[in-house]
């Protein structure tokens, strides 16, 4: 367990918050990971709660500016949003099983035709380390904002690009730089992309909504963005099989895909799930639980909440 005292700088420098208390207040979040450590990571649950032409990162205030995203996690995602808009609202602000994650997360909606891909159940958001020496990585600071991947990318930007993991998937397909043509019957498409995990300790959004992020450097973060924060791996899910070739994103081309992230968790409780579970070496769902090693304890209640918090 971490004994040294450690600060994230936030916004300009100006406020410290020292997070010792906070990775070390749950009972049994030991931050010492086991002699074989194969995971650093916990999942984030959340549905689609509404669609619209909006982006408040990219295109703030400009409500219809943005062609059409898919919203999960707060419901009240606009293009308004400011962290102070996302931390307002009460009980049952989040489609996250968490609800004290009242982050907003979206990615371009996925048409066929003319009509929306639905999707109708939990997509899957990673919070993991982008580093070697996971036990190093701390939370996000409160109001972090950017943006993963480019809606004007190439196809061979996508394919070199530092966060592709595995690009399109469907079936047995993987590996593909833009959706294919087929998938198998009763499949779905799949897409993995993985976030920069370096953060320049200063500024919580950058004028290209990228910069103030940087992706690791042979395992380390660089020096001009020191501090490394979790690996966001968005693996999103749409219900799309069969003859495909009528399928595209709305913001073009598979290549296009892209999405974005506006932190607005509460800090304790991120503080305790990146302690226990990336800090502590653990593969752990929503509530903090690593199935494979249940002798490490639960990090959050059954109620997806910290132990001693009132159920919402």
């Amino acid at each position: 367990m971490f004994k040294r005292k450690r600060k994230i700088l936030f916004a300009g420098g100006t406020a410290a918050l020292t997070i010792t208390a906070l990775l070390t207040a749950v009972a049994g979040s030991s931050a010492q990971a086991d002699d074989l450590v194969t995971h650093h990571e916990f999942q984030v649950n959340c549905t689609v709660n509404h669609r619209a032409n909006d982006d408040p990162i990219v295109f703030p205030n400009l409500p219809g500016a943005s062609h059409e995203h898919s919203f999960v996690g707060n419901t009240t995602t606009n293009a308004a949003t400011t962290t102070d808009s996302l931390l307002a609202p009460g009980p049952g602000a989040t489609t996250c099983l968490n609800p004290d994650d009242l982050s907003a997360y979206w990615w371009p909606t996925m048409f066929r035709g003319d009509q929306p891909v639905i999707q109708t159940w939990a997509q899957v958001i990673y919070y993991k380390s982008g580093i070697l020496d996971y036990q190093a990585v701390r939370p996000f600071p409160p109001g972090i904002r950017f943006v993963v991947g480019s809606p004007t990318a190439t196809q061979d930007a996508f394919r070199t690009a530092p966060g592709a993991v595995e690009g399109w998937e469907c079936g047995d397909s993987t590996h593909n730089w833009d959706l294919p043509a087929n998938c198998p019957l009763g499949t779905q498409l799949n897409i993995r992309y993985q976030a920069p995990s370096c953060w320049d300790g200063v500024h919580l959004d950058s004028p290209d909504h990228k910069s103030h992020m940087a992706y690791p450097v042979n395992g380390a973060c660089p020096a001009s963005h020191p501090n490394p924060v979790p690996m966001l791996e968005f693996k999103i899910a749409f219900p799309a099989d069969g003859d495909v070739t009528n399928v595209r994103l709305a913001s073009g081309r598979g290549y296009s895909w892209h999405y974005d992230f506006f932190n607005a968790w509460d800090v304790p409780t991120l503080a305790a799930l990146v302690s226990h579970c990336i800090n502590g070496g653990l593969q752990c769902n929503s509530r903090g639980f690593d199935l494979y090693k249940p002798q490490r304890g639960q990090v959050l209640g059954d109620n997806y909440r910290l132990p001693g918090r009132p159920t919402i």
